[in-house]
C-alpha cells in the first residue's frame, strides 16, 4: 500500500533502492538515467587529483537527477550514488567476477568506508542533497574463502561497489560495521523521507 501524497522518480535501474522506497510507502516510478558513469568519473579524475570519493557519489546521484528531471516536467526526482573508499582509493562496481574477487582480496583485514549520496531535483532545481558515509570493517579472511564466495555469489558481486551483499552470505566477510543499515544498502533513506514529508510528498 502506499503512503505518498504524491508520487517521485527514481533516477536509477536499481532494483535495491527501488524495493526500499516502496517498502517505505512511497509511489515511485523508476527511470535510469542512462549517463555513462565510467566516462564521467574519468573525466572528473582529468588526469590528475579529482574529487575526492565521496564528492564522486555527490555529483553523480546530481548528474542522474538532473538527467531524468528533464524526461518528467514537475516530477520530483530522487538521484543516488554509492562509491567505495579504501585509503583514499576509489572503488566502482567491478566489471567481472575476477575483478571483484582481487578488490575483496585488496579490502580484507582493512576498514574501508562506503559514501551513499541521495540528491532531490524538480525542473532542474537542486532541492536537497546529502552524502553519508559508513565504516566497514573487513575480517582478515583466507583467499580460498574468497574463492568459495566469488563462486557461490557469482555475478551477484557485481550489483555493488563493495562485491557484498549485507543481506546475503556478504555478512560473512566483516568483523565491525559503522553506519547507517541504508547507507549501507545505498539509499540515506531516514533524511530523504524527512526531506519528502518537507516537500509535502508523504503525510507529516
Amino acid at each position: 500500500m502506499s503512503l505518498s501524497l504524491g508520487s517521485v522518480v527514481l533516477a536509477s535501474s536499481s532494483r535495491t533502492r527501488l524495493d526500499m522506497l516502496r517498502a517505505a510507502g512511497l509511489n515511485v516510478e523508476a527511470v535510469p538515467s542512462g549517463l555513462n558513469e565510467a566516462a564521467m568519473i574519468a573525466g572528473m579524475s582529468g588526469g590528475g587529483d579529482g574529487p575526492s570519493p565521496a564528492d564522486v557519489a555527490t555529483v553523480l546521484a546530481e548528474a542522474k537527477a538532473q538527467t531524468v528531471s528533464e524526461m518528467r516536467a514537475g516530477s520530483i526526482v530522487i538521484g543516488a550514488d554509492q562509491t567505495l573508499e579504501l585509503d583514499g582509493e576509489l572503488f566502482t562496481k567491478p566489471d567481472s567476477v575476477e575483478q571483484a574477487r582481487r578488490n575483496l582480496l585488496k579490502l580484507r583485514g582493512k576498514s574501508h568506508f562506503l559514501h551513499s549520496a541521495v540528491t532531490l531535483v524538480r525542473d532542474g532545481e537542486t532541492l536537497w542533497s546529502l552524502t553519508d558515509s559508513a565504516m566497514m570493517t573487513m575480517r582478515d579472511f583466507t583467499p580460498e574463502f574468497v574463492g568459495h564466495y566469488s563462486a557461490a555469489e557469482g555475478e551477484t558481486m557485481l550489483d555493488s561497489v563493495g562485491c557484498y551483499r549485507l543481506e546475503g552470505p556478504g555478512v560473512q566477510l566483516f568483523d565491525k560495521i559503522d553506519g547507517d543499515w541504508f547507507t549501507i544498502l545505498g539509499l540515506p533513506l531516514l533524511p530523504l523521507l524527512a526531506r519528502l514529508r518537507e516537500l509535502g510528498v508523504l503525510e507529516t
